[in-house]
Parts: structure tokens; sequence; C-alpha cells
């Protein structure tokens, strides 16, 4: 009976475990948890640090042209105060070229007897300087022409003359002696007209057709024209012969001049001030210096013991208004002298073109553009 109860006990107890064991729900395992993918993050990008420009420093500019062909004393002047239009009119190409020289004459009287004096040439003696200046490839121009070119570099043939006769001519002077040279070689020549209140309406008359026709060109020489100016002279004095010839070129030729001739070679400081305030372009002396090109006039600082009626232009301080002329009676005698400055010129403005160029470029074409 013992037996059968511990029996029953043991199988009541084996049920109980049975059954609780299949109560228990086995824990699932763990699933694990992805994580987001994570997305690098992109560098931050270098904000590119600009480069410098270069700072170009403007090359120091040549020194002027320098000859030996002139007198010691006779220093040739600049005048153009901005080097960078100065520069852009000198390399432009459709202006006159580096070398580009322009020879003043002055002539008084031609006579056919022969020199009697130092303000006559022969007309022999006249004939061989025009054929010569001719034969070395010159051509002559009017003073409008040479105001262009002294002032802006304008186009000019590269050998060029003025042709200056001084004083008041009859038309008969100028068929005689220089109609053959235009008709055949297409010369102007400039009359440094005197207007005198006691000219003749014959002498008025015949210059006005020769102005018409338009290979004589007058330009001023002053009304009273026998009293030189000079220190001591007053400005209403030095205005009468400034205004006074403006006053009758505008009544008789309908023009304006724009070039002084200094009666007697008598400037001043004061009447070089007046005549530019008045409108005059040019002004020319009586001093045989030399040649004048593009901003390079020669001019004279003191008196010269050797050449005591030169008088001294640079305490002018406007070199366009004391241009040098030379005197008919020698100015063969310079011919070669003038051709070689011109090509002594060209050669040493051409070897420092680069540098000029340069320069410009650097200082002046962002304010005067480029050079055409």
């Amino acid at each position: 009976m013992l037996k059968l109860m511990v029996s029953f006990n043991i199988t009541v107890i084996f049920a109980i475990l049975l059954v609780a064991c299949s109560s228990i729900q086995p824990t699932p395992e763990a699933t694990p948890t992805s994580l987001p993918s994570s997305t690098p993050s992109p560098l931050p990008t270098e904000t590119p640090v600009p480069t410098a420009t270069a700072i170009r420093t403007p090359p120091a500019l040549p020194a002027d042209f320098q000859t030996g062909e002139l007198n010691p004393l006779d220093v040739p002047r600049a005048y153009i105060p901005n080097t960078c239009q100065y520069l852009k009119d000198k390399w432009t190409s459709t202006n006159s070229a580096p070398g580009t020289v322009l020879m003043p004459i002055m002539f008084h009287s031609i006579t056919k007897e022969g020199e009697s004096n130092a303000n006559q040439i022969s007309l022999k003696d006249f004939e061989i300087l025009m054929r010569d200046l001719h034969s070395q490839d010159f051509q002559a121009i009017t003073a409008q022409q040479a105001a262009d070119f002294l002032n802006h570099n304008a186009k000019i043939p590269e050998r060029s003359v003025l042709l200056v006769v001084d004083d008041r001519h009859y038309a008969q002077y100028f068929d005689e002696f220089f109609r053959q040279y235009y008709e055949d070689w297409g010369w102007p020549v400039v009359n440094a007209f005197i207007s005198f209140s006691g000219n003749t309406q014959d002498l008025w008359d015949e210059n006005i057709s020769l102005e018409k026709e338009g290979w004589v060109d007058h330009q001023a020489h002053g009304v009273v024209h026998n009293i030189p100016i000079n220190p001591g002279s007053s400005d209403e004095y030095i205005l009468g012969e400034l205004q006074g010839s403006v006053a009758a070129f505008q009544q008789y030729f309908g023009k304006t001049p724009i070039a002084f001739i200094w009666p007697g070679g008598g400037f001043t400081p004061r009447g070089a001030e007046l005549a530019r305030q008045v409108g005059y372009l040019l002004g020319f002396t009586v001093n045989p210096r030399g040649p004048v090109m593009y901003n390079w006039i020669p001019l004279g600082d003191k008196a010269d013991p050797n050449r005591p009626y030169f008088m001294p232009e640079a305490e002018v301080n406007d070199p366009l208004l004391v241009l040098p002329r030379y005197w008919d009676t020698d100015a063969d005698q310079h011919i070669d002298a003038v051709r070689r400055i011109g090509q002594e010129a060209a050669k040493y403005t051409n070897t420092s073109k680069a540098t000029e160029l340069d320069y410009y470029d650097i200082v002046c074409s962002l304010q005067y553009g480029p050079i055409p």
C-alpha cells in the first residue's frame, strides 16, 4: 500500500512539473537592432585665396635725344607737359615717324645782281638752295601743318621745310621767285606780312588773291614792325602788334593768323605770354640754332659772345613761341646737318621704343587707351 502511494505521488509530482514546464514560454532570441547607415560628412571646401596681381614697376624713361650737330650753347628743350599724351602722339602709327625734322628758313630779298647785304640772297644762290632741298627729299609745308606737327606730332614729310618770306611783297615777287616751285613740286610759301595801316589797297588786293590761290600762307609780322618788341615795350604796344595783325588778317584775308614772326627778331617773356593769350600757336625768331622736331626745340640759355645777335630764348619758358629760323644766305650749308640730326634722332628713338611703350602700358593705357 505504501509503495502504491509513493508511486502515485511521484506520478503526480512529475505531472505537475510537466505542466509547469509547458507553461513557460521560451525567451525569444534578441534580434540585433540595425543602426542607420551613416553618410560621411563632406570635408569643408577651402575658399581659394586669390593670386596677388604682380605690381609692375614702370621703367625709367630714356633721356632726351642729344646731338653733336648743334652748337654746345644750343640746348634742345622738350615742351609737352603731359608724358602720357606725348608718348601716345609719338608712337601713333598714323602720326609723324621718329626723326621727322622741320627746317624753318627766313627770306627777305632775292636779288638778281648779287648779294649786297646780310638780308639779301642772290638769285643764283636761292636757286641752288631750293634744288638742294628738293634733291635731299625735303618738302615744303604750311604754318598750320607746322603747328599740328609741333603740338600733336601730326603727319608731315619726314624732311620738311618752312619757307618764311618776311615783310611786304607784291604778287610779282612771289610769281617770279616762288610760283615755279609750287607748280613743279607743290611747295607753299609762308609770307610774314606787315599789317601796316599805310599799306596800299593794291598791295592788299594782290596778297588777297595770292592767299585765295592757296599757296601763299600769310602769317603775322606786326603792324608798326620797325620798332621791335623789347624789355621796355608796354603791354599796349605789344598787344597793338599782336591784336592789330589779327584784326587786319580777319578783315582782309578772312582768317586768323596762328604764327607770329617777331619783327626784327625782338621778343620778351611778356610778349610771348601775351601772344599765347591772343591765340598764337607759334612764334619765330631770327636765331638759326637748328631744326626742330616734335617735343624737341634747340634754345639758348645765355648770351653767346661769338654770336652776339642771338637773343637767349630759354627765359621765355614757351619754346613754341621762340622757334629758330635759318637765314637764307647760309641755309644751304646746314642741310646735311639737318638731315643727319633727323637720322640720329630716329635711330636713338627706336632703341628706346620698347621702354617707352612699356611705360605707357603701365602708367598711361588705363586712362588714355591703347596706342593706335
